[in-house]
């Protein structure tokens, strides 16, 4: 979809198109190993300065390929939020952290300073749910986040 994209709009209309994707951790063959996922598995993101010769350039293109327009547009506080986490790699890296008396503190990784934001983590998958505002349907996003140590 991406090559589907750069192919069909014209530098004009796009800036930059790119997917985001996020490392996590998967036990198989009696180890850890680090692979890569995509955060919104059903979105390309297009970056652009002119959102009217964009939006004219993809109407043309699913027309004649009679697809149906799905746009979202992401808001500025969405966006500073992704960016924040992805940086300019598009890509959001492993964070580790701890919990101690009860309370999770992120020592390194982008996730650090977000600890309000995590809504859920999975110690065992090494995986948090980090909470977004994004829409339509999106509540959260997976982070990679391995809990390193846990005292009581």
């Amino acid at each position: 979809m991406m090559a589907v994209c750069r192919q069909d709009l014209s530098e004009a209309a796009v800036k930059d198109v790119f997917v985001l994707s996020y490392d996590r951790m998967r036990r198989y063959e009696g180890t850890w190993h680090m692979e890569k996922g995509l955060l919104f598995p059903s979105y390309v993101f297009l970056e652009s300065d002119n959102e009217e010769l964009l939006l004219e350039e993809l109407c043309k293109t699913t027309e004649a390929e009679g697809q149906k327009n799905g746009l979202f547009p992401i808001g500025m506080e969405e966006e500073n939020f992704l960016k924040k986490l992805c940086g300019e790699s598009y890509h959001l890296k492993m964070s580790r952290g701890v919990i101690r008396k009860g309370n999770m503190q992120i020592m390194e990784g982008p996730l650090k300073g977000m600890e309000n934001r995590i809504r859920r983590i999975d110690r065992h998958k090494r995986l948090a749910r980090v909470g977004v505002i994004m829409k339509p349907d999106c509540h959260s996003i997976p982070a990679g986040l391995e809990i390193t140590e846990k005292t009581v």
